[in-house]
């Protein structure tokens, strides 16, 4: 669960241009290889599930803090860390 501010960020997509003439990510312009990913393919070594949950040290999607059982159980927002929700009348477990 993430809150209002950060649902903007999911709308972002990794590769925005469309395929068409004059786009960036054409095989003709050099752009891009056949069959490459391009998240993957930057020269900064770019790793998906580098990030770990501040609480229980699983793997996350970068961007993220907290990952989903955690965020809910605490009533955080998975991505900034802000208190979204009040579970203090939820009968949870006390993992």
């Amino acid at each position: 669960m993430v809150c209002t501010k950060c649902e903007k960020k999911l709308a972002k997509v990794a590769c925005p241009d469309k395929w068409k003439d004059g786009a960036n990510n054409t095989v003709e312009s050099g752009g891009r290889k056949v069959n490459e990913n391009k998240m993957l393919s930057k020269k900064r070594g770019w790793q998906p599930y580098a990030a770990k949950c501040t609480l229980c040290k699983n793997n996350l999607q970068a961007g993220y803090t907290y990952c989903q059982g955690c965020a809910y159980r605490d009533g955080l927002c998975a991505m900034c860390g802000k208190k979204i929700l009040d579970t203090s009348s939820y009968r949870q477990s006390n993992k």
